[in-house]
Order: structure tokens, then C-alpha cells, then sequence
């Protein structure tokens, strides 16, 4: 099993909202994951992204892959805290 951190899409029509979740890669967009780590709402200016720091770095370190898109928010995210 190989797991993944990537956006998973919530919110209604023309208005999206995604969580960051760990999941099977095997696994749909939108199925079963295994745990949620985050949020981002493209909606706000600037967009909202939120991560639970703790639980983010334990799937990190346990080999999870982050897709193009959440390895971007994580960058964004951390040159915004420092």
C-alpha cells in the first residue's frame, strides 16, 4: 500500500473547498482515506491553508507521498510561518 497526502474535494458547485488527507493511492479523489491532516479554501484572499503540524510530519516521515499540489501548499505554508 502506498500512501499519499493529497486534496480530496468538498464544498458546493463553483465553490471548492479541499481537504488534505492521507489515503491509499488506489483510492478515489473523493473515497475512503485514512485520516485528514488539513484544509485549503481557495475562496479567501488570500487562500486559507491549515495543517495539523503534528500529524502532517508523522505521515511525512512514515513515507508518504505528497501530490504536486499539497507539496506546493506545504512549501507556501511554511515560508508563511517563517
Amino acid at each position: 500500500m502506498a500512501v499519499v497526502l493529497r486534496l480530496a474535494r468538498a464544498g458546493a458547485k463553483k465553490r471548492p473547498y479541499y481537504h488534505v488527507v492521507a489515503t491509499d493511492s488506489r483510492n478515489p479523489r473523493d473515497g475512503k482515506f485514512i485520516e485528514a491532516v488539513g484544509a485549503y479554501d481557495p475562496n479567501l484572499e488570500p487562500p486559507k491553508v491549515e495543517f495539523k503540524a503534528e500529524r502532517l510530519e508523522y505521515w511525512l516521515k512514515t513515507g508518504a507521498r505528497p501530490s504536486d499540489t499539497v507539496a506546493s501548499l506545504i512549501r507556501g505554508h511554511n515560508k508563511a510561518k517563517a
